[in-house]
């Protein structure tokens, strides 16, 4: 099994599937980085040479952010917004939709399925002591 970046890379895939598997690389950036390095899109990962496996991994560290890095940035950019005050900080802060959705209804998502019924207001009688 090919390692990249840290990532198990699966054998029986085609190469441009397979970088999809690393956090920050999707399909548009791995025919990108496969163009870079000159290596077929349709050919499986299993089928790699090391020199091609090398270059790819020297290609993606060098130019790209991607798994651990990605994610801590991502985390310092909400931070930042929750320590500014910001309306999108407030929303990543009480955990609600960020980007403008309506949530009257059709905000499960990210709540959970928190249902809030509310009974008849009737309690029942309670028990003689």
């Amino acid at each position: 099994m090919p390692r990249i970046a840290g990532v198990n890379i699966p054998e029986k895939k085609q190469i441009e599937i397979a970088l999809t598997y690393i956090y920050g690389i999707g399909i548009p950036l791995s025919r990108k980085i496969l163009a870079e390095a000159e290596i077929t899109p349709s050919k499986r990962a299993f089928q790699l040479t090391p020199t091609e496996v090398n270059q790819l991994k020297e290609i993606i560290e060098k130019n790209y952010k991607i798994e651990g890095e990605l994610r801590r940035e991502l985390i310092l950019n909400i931070k930042r917004l929750k320590d500014i005050g910001s309306w999108r900080g407030i929303r990543h802060t009480k955990g609600l939709p960020v980007r403008g959705q309506r949530t009257k209804t059709n905000n499960r998502t990210i709540r959970g399925n928190v249902r809030k019924t509310v009974g008849s207001g009737k309690r029942p009688p309670s028990e003689p002591t």
